[in-house]
């Protein structure tokens, strides 16, 4: 009798025990109409993209383990559209990528598809567009998850803010578009503003009358009126920081106040007290900050532009120390954006972010090294960007439903080139600046350890060599290391296999080399490709794809376009 009311009890504190897991893991439901807005994000009225009419889009909040559904409709006239959500690794829903042509068809105005994906992880992330250049245009929004109920994170804070940046253009993305793919080439230029949370000003200053740079700002419209982030004093506050610029390398300091970097994409980081943060287009941080400062006093945010002379004038935001008015501004002037050529101050910063203990390590051999050439060449007289000499370009087939049901003449079917030549000089424009276009995939063993190496070398022009951030989908990767110049094998013996940071974006200096590793445990079909929105556009990335024979099922309304479609329209019909 006793055994079996033992019996009955662990049954009993099972069932409960479930049944608390499945109530704490809920179904977040969203809508999303995507549609052309008038607005003025600078106190610039323009055309751009919004979400339920409004700029920028929802923020979604969920914690751990919760299952998010957005209902999204395009209301675009003439253009499809797709959402990727950024740093969401996707375990086995590889179709809710986001990527069009890659991941999915895109979906066709009056259309509605719906992304149904699982949050696994705490972490700062975001959304964007990923068709076109529709980034550019306005289309994303902050995705932060919380730590599911019962688990704590392993830093405190009293409060937390958010900060979504990103840079803007008066000239539309078709415009862009048309430029970067005409001849002569027409570059998009510099942004005319640098927003934060979808605000900022043109062509004037908040501190103008402080330091005499600009005209002051006269704000008229509440879209564009200044951010400002409501503190009280003598408490700790997480500040999570994303960047979703097409363009912008970013640096972000707050005046008289320093920061602890906790989390970088998602991922626990040692803890490393900084006097500004640089962030690059995709990465996201969470730092601590702590309001010890004047407290009769409000304080500047600034954002500057790096790794780009600066045309643009910096992004101004006030931390509001409570009871002061939110109109009240600084009495100092901001701080000062380092110099956007410093990229000694850049490399101290990166190379500072390293992995929490108690991270996972990574594993300590690899099987498999693939060596990525970034350089900029010319196709028919027309500029692009190139890896291993190929310039990326989509099929019209989504490679994940082509790639699952063997379909042929879907894309490239030779094996792309995973080196280059030893003896090509990073530190000259290319001898032979004549490229090819392609889209082969980058075949994964599934389970394998991938390392990828990184180059970048000078442009077209001589003395140009540009910083690029690139991003990994699906997966988190571990960074190996860096390096200026040319990479040799040697530079193995320098990789850190003992706390190397995990993340999903890593940046390549001028002239120099990143190392990452991953495993390639994810059934799908990857993008992997510089962040910067005209990089992209113009050939910057590669396709990598593992396990694919292992997805289950992929849901029709994403594979209803190019040969797939024809494919499921033959089924229906017989």
């Amino acid at each position: 009798m006793e055994k079996r009311l033992l019996l009955y009890l662990f049954i009993g504190c099972t069932l409960v025990a479930n049944l608390e897991e499945f109530v704490a893991a809920k179904v977040r439901h969203y809508k999303f109409d995507v549609e052309y807005i008038y607005w003025s994000p600078d106190c610039e009225e323009r055309m751009m993209i919004g979400i339920n009419g409004r700029f920028p889009g929802p923020t979604i909040r969920a914690k751990a383990g919760d299952t998010i559904v957005v209902e999204l409709k395009n209301s675009l006239p003439t253009e499809g559209v797709v959402i990727h959500w950024h740093g969401i690794k996707q375990l086995g829903t590889p179709w809710a990528d986001g990527t069009a042509s890659i991941s999915q068809c895109a979906v066709n105005p009056d259309e509605t598809f719906v992304y149904r994906f699982q949050v696994d992880k705490a972490g700062t992330y975001f959304y964007h567009g990923h068709y076109g250049m529709q980034r550019a245009a306005g289309l994303y929004g902050s995705l932060i998850v919380d730590k599911a109920d019962g688990e704590e994170e392993p830093f405190h804070y009293d409060g937390e803010l958010s900060l979504l940046l990103s840079d803007w253009w008066h000239e539309s993305v078709h415009a862009q578009m048309l430029g970067l793919t005409s001849i002569p080439f027409r570059w998009v230029g510099e942004p005319q503003a640098i927003l934060v949370n979808g605000r900022g000003q043109y062509n004037c200053s908040l501190a103008a009358h402080l330091t005499g740079e600009t005209s002051s700002c006269k704000i008229t419209n509440n879209q564009c009126a200044p951010v400002v982030l409501q503190v009280h004093p003598k408490k700790t506050y997480r500040l999570r920081i994303a960047s979703t610029t097409s363009l912008s390398a970013l640096n972000l300091a707050i005046g008289n106040h320093n920061m602890t970097v906790v989390e970088a994409d998602g991922n626990y980081v040692e803890p490393v007290t900084v006097n500004d943060t640089d962030i690059y287009s995709g990465e996201s941080y969470s730092v601590i900050i702590k309001t010890d400062q004047n407290s009769s006093l409000n304080h500047w945010i600034s954002i500057g532009i790096r790794g780009r002379l600066p045309k643009t004038q910096n992004a101004l935001a006030i931390l509001n120390y409570h009871p002061n008015s939110p109109s009240k501004l600084p009495s100092y002037k901001p701080p000062v954006t380092p110099q956007w050529n410093d990229y000694t101050h850049s490399k101290e910063f990166t190379y500072k972010i390293l992995a929490r203990q108690g991270t996972q390590a990574p594993p300590a051999n690899s099987d498999r090294q693939i060596a990525l050439l970034n350089t900029q060449n010319k196709i028919d007289g027309y500029i692009k960007w190139s890896i291993n000499n190929v310039s990326l370009v989509l099929p019209s087939t989504p490679y994940l439903g082509s790639m699952r049901f063997n379909l042929k003449n879907a894309f490239d079917t030779e094996k792309p080139p995973e080196n280059f030549s030893e003896d090509y000089d990073v530190m000259r424009p290319p001898i032979n600046p004549n490229s090819t276009e392609g889209s082969s995939v980058y075949k994964l063993k599934f389970n394998s350890t991938i390392d990828v190496v990184l180059q970048n070398t000078n442009a077209l022009t001589g003395n140009v060599s540009e910083i690029h951030p690139w991003h990994l989908h699906g997966h988190d990767f571990w960074v190996l290391g860096h390096g200026d110049g040319k990479f040799r094998k040697n530079d193995v013996s320098k990789f850190n296999l003992r706390n190397p940071p995990l993340r999903n974006t890593v940046v390549i200096f001028p002239y120099g080399w990143t190392a990452i590793r991953f495993v390639a445990n994810n059934p799908g079909a990857w993008a992997f490709h510089c962040h910067i929105e005209p990089h992209l556009h113009m050939g910057m990335g590669i396709i990598l794809a593992e396990g694919v024979e292992l997805i289950s099922k992929i849901p029709n309304e994403a594979l209803a376009c190019g040969i797939t479609g024809q494919v499921l329209m033959n089924n229906k019909r017989h």
